[in-house]
């Protein structure tokens, strides 16, 4: 519970993100520590990177704060909800409300159009038809392909597709955009115009986590923290501490 201050002023927001000693262990045998307990935040508004090689953790990471994996040690809360005492159900409903997903493979429907398949991020949120396609086609207009929602993604360079993405993610008004390598399968021109989107959407306010192997992507971030096995550490003034 957050009070007001002294002055009566409204409490701060919670985190988007909390991590409270929150690791993940595998079973085995062997048992695999793939998170190491750690403390971590996302506040409102902030644009995270976080930066690791191959087998470092980087998806374990993602599974657990996209609501994908449970966490077996310490606590999640996702906008201030402790998400380790909710149902599974309730957890999947939580996911879809807050989380907006962007992945490396964009993960379209290659026979429905860019509006159908912005469209059906709203289909299990029971929003009427008149109003799904309305938002999307705002979604789609927000990232530049306005021109393009009747499109198959057959039809669509790879930037586009990935633009397709992002609005997808956003067309539920998310509390948290959620990318994972959202450039890598992207050029390089194509990946500067993916990242300017990313920039444009922190600059008004969107909340961002972006999960990368590449420091050029994670040096657009406002932090940038760092996991190697399935250890995260921040780099604050040249050196680096746990999180």
């Amino acid at each position: 519970m957050y009070e007001s201050g002294p002055d009566g002023d409204p409490p701060p927001p919670p985190p988007v993100v909390e991590f409270r000693g929150t690791g993940l262990t595998y079973p085995g045998p062997p048992a695999v520590r793939a998170l190491r307990p750690c403390h971590f935040s996302v506040r409102p508004g902030e644009f995270v990177t976080v930066v690791g090689p191959s087998g470092s953790g980087k998806s374990t990471f993602l599974n657990v704060v996209g609501l994908l994996d449970a966490p077996t040690e310490g606590t999640y809360l996702l906008d201030g909800i402790d998400t380790g005492r909710l149902a599974e159900h309730e957890r999947a409903a939580l996911r879809g409300r807050r989380i907006g997903f962007v992945f490396q493979s964009f993960h379209l429907l290659p026979h429905r159009t860019a509006v159908e398949n912005v469209q059906l991020a709203m289909v299990y949120r029971r929003v009427p038809r008149a109003e799904r396609r309305e938002r999307a086609r705002t979604a789609l207009a927000r990232v530049g392909l306005a021109h393009r929602a009747d499109a198959l993604p057959t039809r669509l360079s790879g930037g586009e597709r990935q633009r397709v993405a992002v609005a997808r993610a956003l067309v539920a008004r998310p509390s948290l955009l959620l990318c994972d390598e959202p450039t890598g399968n992207l050029d390089t021109a194509t990946a500067g115009e993916i990242l300017r989107l990313l920039d444009e959407l922190h600059g008004e306010g969107m909340t961002l986590l972006v999960i990368t192997h590449d420091p050029a992507v994670a040096a657009h971030g406002s932090r940038t923290v760092s996991i190697r096995d399935g250890r995260l550490t921040e780099t604050v003034r040249d050196r680096e501490v746990p999180a």
